[in-house]
């Protein structure tokens, strides 16, 4: 086992400190509090293990001592990557009642899932599977080291999450009244993809169990001003996606959606192009050779192609086609390839379409099946409704 203080990555030529989840936190208080309600001494740190074989030694912060409880309170580190929940107390509250089980309850600041499809049911504090296994196990540990077979009630809390869940993906989640409790593995990674995937999951779970089997995806709040404001859909079934394009085709193959309808800024789309299935620069570009050679396919000539090139912004690019007669006949071209690549990483049983566009041009280019998916979408939102 590693101790997390020792636990780096290295990601784009940078070394960086690992965390832990709210998970490990609820998950180590609770220890703790089992600890010192069964022993009636005091733990100033504990010992957790983690689901990935990172053993984390964290101090255990305001402890509170009643007659037949005990609360305490685990620090987040979210280490070289901090997100809302850094440096925030996570507390358990364990206390003895009849019966031999171990109760897990959600307190102040946890949030409440208020919709059909993601982890927990309707109604279920937002507790995910591996923290609850992580609770359950730190908690009956101490109970068989003291020989307890009594039951317990452990009450997980976060009194900042209130003010905090406004800031994460929680409200549209379905997730009222404040945070998750959330980790697969007990240790954050900076910058962690799965994270993001995670949620792109989930959000597309939760339709899915409201009764959707096709709908939006857009990269960013680019793509959501734009299927508001120009498409005029003001429904609920769009999943944003960042820059997961091929995650997301995958989990809605997971999920056995039936289709998908990207809508996305050119700056992102036109990667697809290229197959590219993770847009993030980091990974790859190709913008500009995108349509410097769908520029030379439909008539460009060496000049045009070299000054495309030549660009720093996919805009800058697109103005060069237009000022040449080129931009149509070249977004023609660039869909084609687009629905290309999307189906091949879909393979059968999933329609998708893509909607291209770009703030000055408007709609630059779709997908043939573009009315038809959008049409299902809102057929599904009129029902709902």
């Amino acid at each position: 086992m590693e101790n997390v203080n020792c636990q780096y990555i290295w990601k784009n030529q940078k070394r960086l400190r690992c965390g832990y989840t709210t998970g490990s936190c609820a998950a180590g208080a609770a220890k703790a509090a089992a600890r010192m309600l069964l022993s009636g001494e005091t733990a100033a740190q504990v010992k957790l293990d983690t689901p990935k074989g990172v053993t984390l030694y964290l101090d255990v912060e305001r402890i509170k001592r009643e007659f037949r409880s005990v609360e305490c309170a685990v620090r987040k580190d979210s280490g070289d990557d901090p997100d809302v929940t850094n440096n925030v107390y996570v507390y358990a509250r364990v206390e003895k009642i009849d019966g031999e089980e171990i109760e897990l309850r959600g307190g102040a600041g946890i949030g409440i899932v208020t919709r059909k499809g993601l982890e927990q049911a309707v109604g279920e504090p937002a507790i995910n599977r591996v923290p609850r296994q992580m609770i359950r196990e730190a908690v009956r540990s101490e109970c068989l080291s003291f020989g307890y077979h009594g039951g317990l009630a452990v009450t997980i809390s976060i009194p900042e999450g209130v003010r905090l869940a406004g800031q994460t993906f929680n409200p549209r989640l379905g997730i009222k009244g404040g945070l998750s409790v959330l980790g697969t593995t007990g240790i954050v990674e900076p910058m962690s993809e799965q994270a993001l995937i995670d949620t792109i999951r989930a959000e597309m779970r939760m339709l899915r169990a409201g009764g959707y089997d096709v709908c939006y995806v857009v990269p960013g709040n680019y793509g959501f001003d734009f299927l508001k404001e120009t498409l005029g859909y003001q429904g609920d079934a769009a999943v944003k996606c960042s820059n997961y394009i091929g995650e997301t085709i995958d989990a809605a193959a997971e999920l056995q959606m039936k289709g998908l309808l990207f809508v996305g800024h050119a700056g992102k789309l036109v990667k697809v192009a290229a197959g590219v299935m993770n847009t993030h620069s980091h990974h790859a570009d190709g913008r500009l050779e995108v349509l410097a050679a769908h520029g030379a396919m439909n008539g460009a000539g060496k000049d045009l192609v070299c000054r495309i090139m030549g660009c720093v912004t996919t805009s800058e690019a697109l103005e060069l086609l237009k000022e040449e007669g080129l931009l149509e006949p070249v977004m023609c071209t660039v869909m084609e390839k687009i629905k290309e690549h999307l189906a091949a990483r879909a393979k059968e049983g999933i329609e998708i379409g893509a909607v291209m566009f770009e703030p000055r041009y408007g709609i630059l280019g779709m997908t043939g099946n573009t009315e038809a998916l959008s049409n299902k979408i809102r057929r599904d939102q009129d029902r709902k409704e």
